[in-house]
């Protein structure tokens, strides 16, 4: 991309789409082109103003509000206005500037583009193998053109062009249309197979044109001659600069650069170059893709109504046949014989039988239920709603529970306790769950700097680490452990 003046500042031609009193706008723009396709190009404030309020929808529309309109619009450059001197007889007639409007250059291709807008889904988009017939034949005629007057040149040029616009936007906007969410959801209803073999034929009339055609193309334009190509180019850049332009600069740089960018446009479309594929070839694959898209959804349509509709005359058929079984054991004969033979079901798992012996049958079985759950990502388990249930009973348990284990733990301590001290070198054999206790209270000392802490029940007391250096075994009830002699001493209020 090149970044020029024209491409990064702002349109404000397109102000008037999008304003306020748009309404009123854009009624005006649109009286202006209407009169600009008539051959009217330049229009009064009165005429203009006449026409606005022949439409009920602007029946209180006022003569002021259609000159502030105007002014608008010429400020946003989309109106060109020059006073009409020729009626002025008076200096107060001049003074009061009475103008003549004309629509821009930018505003009429806005208004035509708008339209088109509008019409977007009225006129559609198409794919014509007639296009790729006249782009073959103007092709063919390059060398012709060689020895033609360059005003001929120019005009065969133009139609090539257009040709090939007209192709390349037909075949992008209606294979963007096959492609939409709106036409995916019309392929998989049942109205499409009304009109699918008509849509097909279509689209193979088009390949039928396109693999005609395309081949020459590519063989014409693969081997034209640099020199018959740059003489045919001359000559259309020559009519280019001969065209009077008023108020628009062209150099001769300009137009050459455009022209050859226009010939690389079409033979990209026809032309594979660097091992990568052509245009043509792509819409080829896009073509055949959606071919067989169309085929695979009418398919499986026909199938789904083919299908439901043999399973109803099965269905009555079958329910006959039981129906005419006189006791139970012939009905599941008849069951093996429809269901069994035919379309067995295997369900494997870890089913528990109250016996094996290979002589008892299904049916002399109980019944094993398996539940079957949706194999999809968003399926989620049923929650079962329940009430509050009361738990103060139980919590009432576990807190005397906890407080009697509690009460015993403190008695075994205090078994173990002399004088007010505990001395790890002169216990006796504890429980595990008495040596838990004495060691989170030597780890809970050990981590202050003065060795000081607390219990639970909130007794403080300080280790006595005078024998540190001696060791001393402790005697448990699920082993022996080695450590250094130290005392829990408890500091009495």
């Amino acid at each position: 991309m090149h970044v020029t003046d024209k491409l990064i500042k702002p349109l404000t031609e397109a102000k008037y789409l999008n304003a306020d009193n748009v309404d009123r706008y854009r009624s005006i723009m649109r009286i202006f082109y209407d009169n600009y396709e008539k051959l009217k190009y330049w229009m009064y404030q009165e005429e203009v103003y006449a026409q606005m309020i022949q439409d009920p929808y602007f029946k209180d529309y006022r003569i002021e509000q259609c000159q502030q309109d105007l002014t608008a619009l010429t400020e946003w450059k989309n109106l060109v206005t020059i006073q009409d001197t020729r009626k002025v007889s008076s200096i107060e007639e001049f003074k009061n500037k009475k103008f003549r409007y004309q629509m821009s250059e930018y505003s009429v291709e806005i208004e035509r583009l708008v339209i088109r807008l509008e019409n977007l889904f009225i006129e559609g988009a198409s794919l014509e193998p007639t296009l790729l017939e006249r782009i073959r034949r103007e092709i063919e005629r390059f060398p012709e053109m060689t020895e033609r007057e360059i005003n001929e040149v120019y005009s065969w040029w133009n139609d090539l062009n257009n040709n090939f616009i007209r192709l390349n936007q037909n075949y992008q906007d209606y294979i963007r249309d096959l492609n939409s969410v709106k036409a995916e959801e019309m392929m998989r209803t049942k109205e499409f197979l009304v009109f699918k073999d008509k849509l097909v034929d279509y689209l193979r009339n088009f390949i039928k044109g396109l693999q005609r055609n395309v081949g020459v193309i590519e063989e014409h334009l693969r081997f034209l001659e640099p020199e018959v190509l740059e003489k045919v180019l001359n000559k259309v850049n020559a009519y280019e600069l001969s065209i009077p332009r008023i108020d628009v600069e062209i150099s001769e740089k300009m137009i050459a650069e455009k022209t050859r960018g226009r010939y690389e446009s079409i033979r990209g479309w026809f032309v594979s170059e660097n091992g990568q594929e052509n245009e043509a070839g792509k819409l080829f694959d896009a073509t055949n893709e959606i071919i067989r898209r169309i085929t695979r959804y009418a398919t499986q349509l026909s199938e789904k109504n083919a299908l439901g509709a043999n399973r109803r005359e099965e269905y009555r058929k079958v329910a006959e046949i039981f129906l005419k079984c006189e006791d139970l054991s012939e009905a599941q004969k008849m069951s093996a014989m429809v269901f069994g033979l035919e379309r067995p079901y295997h369900f494997k798992g870890e089913f528990v039988r109250e016996t094996d012996s290979m002589n008892k049958g299904v049916y002399e079985e109980p019944a094993v239920e398996y539940v079957l759950k949706p194999r999809i990502r968003t399926y989620r388990e049923k929650t079962r709603r329940s009430s509050i249930s009361d738990t103060s009973r139980e919590k009432q348990a576990a807190k005397s529970k906890m407080l009697q284990q509690l009460k015993e733990d403190r008695l075994k301590i205090a078994m173990l306790e002399k004088n007010g001290r505990i001395d790890f070198a002169r216990l006796p054999v504890i429980e595990p769950r008495v040596r838990e206790i004495l060691l989170k209270w030597l780890s809970d000392a050990l981590e202050d700097v003065d060795c000081c802490a607390k219990t639970d029940d909130g007794r403080q007391y300080y280790l006595d680490m005078s024998h540190e250096k001696e060791k001393c075994v402790v005697h448990c009830e699920d082993g022996n452990f080695t450590m250094p002699s130290l005392s829990i001493v408890f500091q009495e209020e």
